[in-house]
């Protein structure tokens, strides 16, 4: 691997469009980067200095301009801590502003965003109850809008707040005004209203003023309403498949007679990724996931309007950011060969701007092609092919990705290319549960379904021998998280199939996980894989583990030793079981990491172990 890959995302745009910041990954932990623009083009920057060893893992300027809010995971872990600078580049004060009480262990401090002047921020203890609250960064004055178990702030604003309650895959979002709490959407279960944004309720989107109270501007709606509106109406735009099968962009109003709701955007057979609302609410953002692809347009709310489609320049976008007047997003663009990168465009001539003049390229990689797979119950299920060059024949490897509702898209990897180097071909599937292809896929996992899944693993291995593009006798299997576990399950439940495989920050044991992980991780679970008390006999059926004696192929576990996601010990358990039975195992612990092995020193020695497990079992095969 290319130790010298720098790798920019997560920006956001200052209100004024004259500045961003970012995070920045080129060596050691993940950092946050202050740019300034000079007319549309990136001139001078400076490091966001922080006095805590660990990944910076956000960064959002204020709605004034004058503050960074910083979300910081020490040691590489998942639990977080939130950090505040100002934008004055000269200075270099930062503060802590995360409180906890006396006496009670620190959770995590997950970063939101910002109401106004105040920070947006949910701190979770070890109960697993989340409190959502305002602190104001100069003083740290806390003001808690929620407390529940499970809950997650997504928006606050002007006495208003959007909460985000229910497991996975039963999401919705409750908005909490005075004393009343109101659902948003009809219940419709099954169905997932992850996120939103408050709009106005007569009143600007956001108060601009600087720290010392001085108003710099106020920015009013575009859209006006007449005179006899419903007193009391809160908008928000959600993003949610409430009603349907894919997600899409609804505009949600709450008044004192009801909620009433309608689509803005929606493209039949695709889901929306993401949005950015404008502090003005002239312009919307919006990012569709097409297959797999992303596609940019721009819907200017005053009249609905959507635009056509800007060209992205790389395959996959995420992490949108917009100016208060929407007059610059922000985005990562990534591909292939193209590591992240944040690149700015003017929605209104679409002309882009990359934030770094030269970029790093990578380590090469070619270009996949999606390929169409039937599951051996018929269901049909989509896969990224990457082709070892020059007709490279040593072998095969099944990459899995996480979630399960994550999904495999041609972005940027580490380990693909050094893999394809070797002569080893890559097939990255979205097995049934992965995200991205409707609400019915993403549920066709859930609980007792999860067999099915472990089959489409096997069902990939047959596609590739099908097709003449692997031995049978050399195929691998590898995953991450969701996909370490589903390495496992697959080498245990269809042992006959693989060669080797690779386990990264795996469950082992569902029982075991459960007990071991963050409770709000656990209770988040339990649709998807099943309730530790009510489903334990399904749990250890599910669980790689108690079939350790059919798991035959060669194994390498990793894990990071601050991961409280999925704790270490599920590597290690699975490590000495396979001891036990005199199988080939190896076991990679990263001490000063976590779920995401995020340090960058780490990673090449993560890439490099991969390559050599993988090549010396299709040699020794």
């Amino acid at each position: 691997m290319d130790r010298n890959v720098r790798a920019t995302y997560g920006a956001s745009v200052s209100p004024d469009a004259t500045a961003f910041a970012h995070l920045v990954d080129d060596g050691g932990y993940p950092r946050a980067v202050q740019r300034f623009l000079r007319g549309r083009h990136a001139s001078r920057s400076r490091d966001v200095d922080l006095p805590v060893e660990g990944s910076v893992t956000r960064v959002i300027h204020s709605a004034d301009g004058h503050w960074l809010a910083c979300e910081v995971a020490p040691g590489g872990g998942n639990r977080s801590q939130i950090w505040c600078v100002t934008t004055d580049p000269d200075d270099r004060d930062a503060r802590r502003i995360d409180r906890w009480s006396p006496g009670v262990p620190e959770g995590t401090a997950e970063l939101v965003g910002w109401d106004g002047t105040r920070v947006a921020a949910i701190l979770t203890g070890d109960d697993g109850v989340g409190t959502s609250c305002l602190i104001d960064p100069a003083d740290g004055a806390t003001t808690v809008l929620d407390r529940r178990s499970g809950g997650k702030l997504i928006d606050a604003w002007a006495g208003a707040s959007l909460v985000r309650v229910g497991p996975r895959g039963y999401r919705e979002l409750i908005m909490l005004h005075g004393l009343t709490e109101i659902a948003l959407l009809p219940s419709d279960p099954g169905s997932t209203t992850d996120a939103g944004v408050i709009l106005d309720d007569h009143h600007p989107r956001r108060l601009r003023s600087g720290p010392h109270g001085d108003v710099l501007q106020l920015y009013r709606p575009a859209k006006t309403y007449p005179i006899n509106s419903p007193r009391g109406y809160v908008r928000a735009l959600v993003r949610t498949d409430n009603g349907a099968e894919h997600t899409r962009l609804v505009e949600v109003t709450t008044t004192e007679d009801g909620v009433s709701y309608h689509v803005v955007a929606e493209r039949p057979g695709y889901d929306l990724d993401e949005f950015a609302v404008s502090d003005d609410l002239s312009t919307v953002a919006l990012l569709w996931n097409i297959n797999g692809l992303s596609e940019l347009q721009i819907l200017e709310y005053a009249d609905y309007t959507l635009g056509e489609p800007i060209p992205l320049p790389g395959p996959v976008a995420s992490e949108l950011s917009i100016s208060a007047g929407g007059s610059m997003v922000a985005m990562t663009v990534q591909g292939p060969s193209t590591p992240r990168t944040v690149e700015l465009v003017d929605p209104r001539s679409r002309t882009w701007e990359r934030v770094d003049r030269a970029p790093s390229g990578g380590d090469a990689s070619t270009d996949p092609r999606l390929v169409q797979m039937k599951a051996r119950d018929g269901l049909d299920f989509t896969g990224w092919l990457y082709e070892a060059p020059g007709g490279a024949n040593v072998g095969a490897m099944i990459y899995l990705h996480g979630g399960p509702e994550g999904q495999a898209r041609p972005d940027y990897s580490e380990v693909f290319p050094e893999l394809l180097d070797a002569g080893i071909s890559v097939l990255s599937p979205n097995v049934r549960g992965s995200g991205g292809f409707g609400r019915t896929f993403s549920h066709a996992d859930d609980r007792h379904l999860r067999f099915g899944a472990f089959d489409d693993v096997a069902d990939c291995v047959h596609f590739l021998v099908a097709e003449g593009l692997a031995h049978p006798d050399r195929i691998a299997c590898c995953g991450w998280s969701y996909g370490g576990y589903l390495t496992q399950a697959a080498l245990a439940f269809h042992p006959e199939l693989f060669a080797a495989g690779v386990s990264i920050c795996g469950m082992s044991d569902l029982a075991t996980f459960y007990r071991n992980t963050d409770p709000w991780i656990a209770a988040e679970a339990y649709p998807k894989y099943g309730h530790p008390i009510n489903d334990r006999a399904l749990l250890d059926r599910l669980s790689p583990l108690l079939r350790v004696e059919a798991l035959t192929a060669p194994l390498l576990l990793v894990h990071g030793g601050n991961d409280t996601n999925v704790p270490a010990h599920e590597s290690r358990q699975m490590f000495d079981a396979l001891r036990r039975l005199n199988r080939r195992v190896e076991y990679l612990l990263f001490d000063d990491d976590g779920h995401g092995i995020v340090k960058r020193e780490n990673r090449a020695v993560l890439v490099k172990s991969i390559r050599e497990w993988l090549v010396e079992a299709f040699t020794t095969t």
